[in-house]
């Protein structure tokens, strides 16, 4: 297949379903940690007890078992509402179908909530509003036994391999997808508004990591206030860093957005009923190849397999972008953590009150010099303001003006919508004033004596 078929594939997939003209809806996305207070695994016989309580209480239907019968996701065909698992039976996703107000969505996420914390209480097991799980190293860190899983858990784990030819830090967690929890939202976004929305968010970017940050890698690197990024970023997923992380290269047209997509990697496929995975390649590269080399897992052990590219693999192309355009019309937005429970729709409100603000966003952050026009990208300022450290250069009075500018504009939007979701702002107002986040407010309670379980039990509440 040459260049021009596949940008033209690329174009279907990514450009064409923003052509439709639709209403404006939010697909939310929370991960949570499962910790064990009794400071042992996770039980997991426990956690399928639950999931079947959960399907029985609300009417739910098993969508995806893995290879030993045991229920990865359930799926409620009324609002399509989904519980699953991600990477491992210790992350408890709950997706909430698409809204048009997210006050709908957030009642239904309390009842699953609090029910999911009665049933797990029993055995003194929580769900918790934290990036990382702290209870990390108690539990078993094994992938959920699937094809999916097992390659990925692979893939990540073949990190060393690299490190002779590839010229970037590899960290050493490769198991991280089992301990790191986010908080995502897909919004609708139609063509002619797509280039400002994707330069309009990712300038905020680092602002969000003052806003939002919650993943403290606790008792081993507690200088950093969000290291989910580096998770990403340095690993086999980062190989070629346009998958992962910021378009610093923002593109200014639709034609760039697609070349900007053609430069990303492929790293795995399905064949066969085979999950095989290989050295990241070139999409473009990829299809102009007769064949593949990879392995794929088969009765204990990985093996070789060669293979020819087919079209059909390009629905394995997948990237981490923090705003991640998608193949349903939407843009993900992916660079936040899980939040305390009680603040989780703050991420959902601030997104949904920006993105039909993108022109005011973009001209109050191309004129910025409180953090832009000093001699960064906006992915090293968002990497700076990932550390607990602040930069010399941060004038605080006047980053919080700017904090509050950004959540005014939010604020708007959302009141434009006259469905009284600006409510959900009122947390970020708060850190804005105070320049805190739930990861600074972590390590201060730590430093201040407060116990892990306290800060647990804490971040736990509705």
């Amino acid at each position: 297949m040459n260049r021009n078929d596949v940008l033209e594939l690329l174009y279907k997939k990514y450009i064409e379903p923003t052509k439709k003209n639709r209403d404006l809806f939010a697909g939310i996305e929370i991960e949570l940690p499962v910790i064990n207070l009794d400071k042992k695994p996770v039980d997991f016989t426990l956690v399928q007890d639950v999931t079947q309580q959960f399907k029985d209480r609300f009417g739910f239907y098993k969508a995806v078992i893995d290879e030993n019968k045991e229920t990865q996701s359930l799926v409620n065909f009324q609002n399509d509402d989904i519980l699953s698992y991600d990477c491992s039976y210790n992350n408890l996703e709950l997706s909430l179908g698409k809204e048009a107000d997210i006050g709908v969505a957030h009642k239904r996420f309390t009842e699953y909530y609090e029910f999911l914390e009665g049933a797990l209480g029993v055995k003194n097991h929580t769900l918790t509003g934290l990036g990382i799980n702290p209870y990390r190293k108690y539990n078993n860190l094994v992938p959920i036994p699937n094809g999916r899983y097992r390659m990925l858990f692979h893939h990540l784990q073949t990190y060393e391999k690299y490190r002779p030819r590839v010229p970037m830090f590899f960290h050493p967690y490769p198991a991280y997808g089992m301990f790191s929890s986010a908080s995502q939202v897909q919004l609708d976004v139609q063509e002619d508004k797509l280039i400002d929305t994707i330069k309009a968010f990712s300038l905020l970017e680092p602002l969000k990591a003052v806003l939002f940050s919650n993943s403290v890698l606790t008792e081993e690197h507690e200088e950093f206030i969000c290291y989910r990024d580096m998770f990403w970023e340095n690993s086999t997923h980062g190989i070629n860093p346009h998958n992962i992380g910021m378009f610093d290269a923002l593109p200014e047209s639709i034609d760039e957005l697609i070349e900007y997509i053609a430069s990303t990697s492929i790293y795995c496929t399905e064949q066969d009923s085979k999950y095989i995975n290989f050295e990241p390649i070139n999409i473009v590269e990829y299809f102009a190849k007769e064949q593949v080399t990879g392995e794929y897992y088969c009765g204990g052990e990985y093996k070789d397999i060669t293979f020819v590219p087919k079209v059909q693999d390009l629905a394995y192309l997948r990237s981490f972008k923090f705003e991640d355009l998608t193949f349903r019309g939407t843009i993900e937005f992916r660079s936040v953590c899980c939040q305390p429970i009680r603040d989780e729709w703050t991420v959902s409100a601030f997104h949904l009150g920006l993105i039909n603000k993108v022109s005011e966003v973009n001209e109050l952050l191309s004129n910025d010099r409180v953090l832009y026009h000093r001699g960064y990208t906006a992915t090293e300022l968002r990497r700076l303001l990932n550390l607990r450290k602040w930069p010399e250069f941060v004038d605080f009075p006047a980053l919080t003006k700017l904090l509050l500018q950004v959540l005014k504009i939010a604020e708007s939007g959302l009141r434009e919508r006259g469905l009284g979701e600006d409510v959900y702002l009122a947390p970020l107002f708060s850190r804005a004033e105070r320049l805190t986040n739930p990861a600074r407010e972590l390590l201060a309670n730590l430093e201040n004596g407060v116990t892990i379980e306290t800060i647990i039990e804490d971040y736990a509440k509705l």
